[in-house]
């Protein structure tokens, strides 16, 4: 009788109690495997010391010994000799009812016996006022690391969150692009982090790496296939901005309580695109168009940069164009998809006149189809690059032929409506003003616009007239538009008015 050498003598049953002490219901067979139990539990206490615990032994299993002194303080003791202390307690402030838990504080050796008595006063405080430390040990084991986050995204999340088109599904191509930035930034220095603990400096601290290329690579990744990653400042940029949509998302779900990337001292907009071409890069343009054509170019490719020049529509809106999006007889495009929706844009006469070639076989499909297989022609790469050679015009991309139509029309006197009309913006001030204008007046001004643009070209020059008169303009400099503004903002407006305001501040300042 081990446990009555120790001078332990177990309690009597109380048989007309209905519960055995260790909360079972009451029958004979319970009752003595709970009173053996508690024998146990007893018969292995002894109040911890470091001689108690070095000298504990290993043994054909594993086995606890329990404090004396802190209730549910205890030293485990492995199979392989290793020795941790651990706490137990019941949830939900105690009561035989409630679950046991179990905790580990740490291992003897990194903590001695009264560092991990010390730990565990405060472990157990907490559970007896209702706390599960053991709990929350697993709730933060089962929190995402952002590598799990970001996969969570890629299946759940790759919507647009703000604007007219929110909670529509990005684009095949944005996602593409999204998540490439995302798998070869974030995942290399953040994937490992859980997303809860990532904080705003560590937001910036990642910021500062993309800048600095920490995460650029060039690697082959198959058969005439390479993964370029540069990073730089650029980069950085667009990626914090798709980090704080995934960090958004997750607090959404709950995986996270805060976004670290509003309060990051980082920059998120992108640097202000103000370059486009002026009628004279124009028409260097014009005749590199014409010369890479006499040279052999691919005409689809030449004929797409043509066609940015003289729509300013995107990119994909022209490479990827289809032959019943283009109404000839009303000058209009009724695009099905693009990145705002469906969209339809006016064009004008020099640009139909082209599409009226292309589609004289009567075409359907794309366009512009690709060269083998199926989808459209995605070889304009090469052909702009020798464009913009010729035409001494390094660092021009297609896209800025789209803010080139914009500044020509503002600056040939288009109302800021009709150049939104033209371009498909989709912004609510533009939607707003775009809901109150007319095809015929859009059209219009796409044909007076493109008339310059395609004059460009051609080598041509079209001074700016007065619209009634047919006289030249004069042009205003600095000082004449800081008056004209300032007459502006105390007079009325209207056309005969506003002649007469011109009028007169160009004679004073002639």
């Amino acid at each position: 009788m081990k446990a009555l050498s120790l001078g332990y003598a177990p309690p009597r049953l109380n048989f007309s109690s209905r519960w055995t002490p260790c909360g079972h219901q009451y029958n004979l067979a319970s009752a003595r495997k709970c009173e053996r139990r508690r024998a146990m539990d007893r018969s292995s206490s002894v109040r911890l010391t470091k001689l108690v615990v070095e000298k504990a032994e290993a043994r054909d299993a594993r086995y606890d010994l329990w404090d004396l002194d802190l209730t549910g303080f205890g030293l485990r003791v492995e199979k392989s000799g290793t020795k941790t202390f651990i706490i137990r307690y019941r949830t939900d402030g105690g009561g035989r009812s409630a679950p046991r838990r179990f905790l580990t504080v740490g291992r003897f050796g990194a903590l001695t016996v009264e560092q991990a008595r010390k730990k565990a006063k405060v472990l157990l405080g907490a559970a007896a006022s209702g706390n599960d430390p053991a709990g929350e040990v697993q709730e933060k084991r089962r929190e995402k690391t952002m590598r799990e986050l970001l996969d969570f995204y890629e299946k759940h999340g790759c919507f647009i969150q703000r604007g007219i088109h929110k909670g529509k599904p990005m684009k095949p191509l944005t996602k593409q692009y999204t998540m490439a930035r995302l798998r070869n930034h974030v995942e290399p220095l953040l994937g490992h982090r859980r997303a809860s603990e990532v904080t705003s400096g560590d937001i910036e601290t990642f910021v500062a790496d993309v800048t600095a290329g920490k995460t650029a690579k060039d690697e082959k990744v198959g058969p005439r296939k390479r993964l370029i990653v540069r990073g730089g400042e650029g980069a950085a940029r667009k990626v914090v901005r798709d980090l704080s949509a995934v960090f958004s998302f997750g607090g959404r779900h709950g995986f996270v309580t805060k976004n670290p990337v509003e309060d990051a001292s980082v920059r998120k907009t992108d640097n202000r695109r103000e370059r486009f071409l002026t009628l004279d890069e124009v028409s260097r343009l014009g005749e590199a168009f014409d010369t890479v054509e006499k040279e052999g170019a691919n005409p689809k490719g030449v004929a797409i940069a043509r066609l940015w020049a003289l729509t300013g529509c995107r990119r994909n809106e022209i490479a990827a164009l289809k032959a019943h999006e283009v109404k000839l007889g009303s000058n209009l495009f009724e695009f099905d998809d693009t990145k705002t929706g469906k969209s339809i844009r006016p064009f004008g006469p020099a640009a139909a006149a082209l599409l009226q070639r292309l589609l004289k076989d009567g075409k359907e499909g794309y366009l512009f189809p690709a060269e083998k297989g199926d989808g459209y022609y995605q070889g304009t790469r090469n052909v702009w690059a020798e464009v913009t050679k010729l035409a001494s015009l390094p660092g021009v991309t297609p896209h800025t032929l789209r803010h080139t139509l914009g500044s020509t029309a503002t600056s040939s006197g288009e109302a800021l409506a009709l150049t939104g009309a033209i371009l498909g913006h989709a912004n609510l001030r533009s939607t707003a003003i775009y809901a109150h204008v007319q095809r015929d007046p859009s059209l219009e001004a796409a044909k007076r616009v493109e008339k310059l643009l395609a004059a460009a070209l051609e080598g041509k020059a079209i001074e700016a007239q007065d619209a009634e008169t047919g006289e030249a303009l004069p042009e205003l400099d600095a000082d004449m538009i800081r008056v004209l503004a300032e007459r502006l903002s105390k007079e009325d407006s209207d056309a005969a008015r506003l002649r007469a305001i011109m009028a007169q501040v160009v004679a004073l300042n002639t």
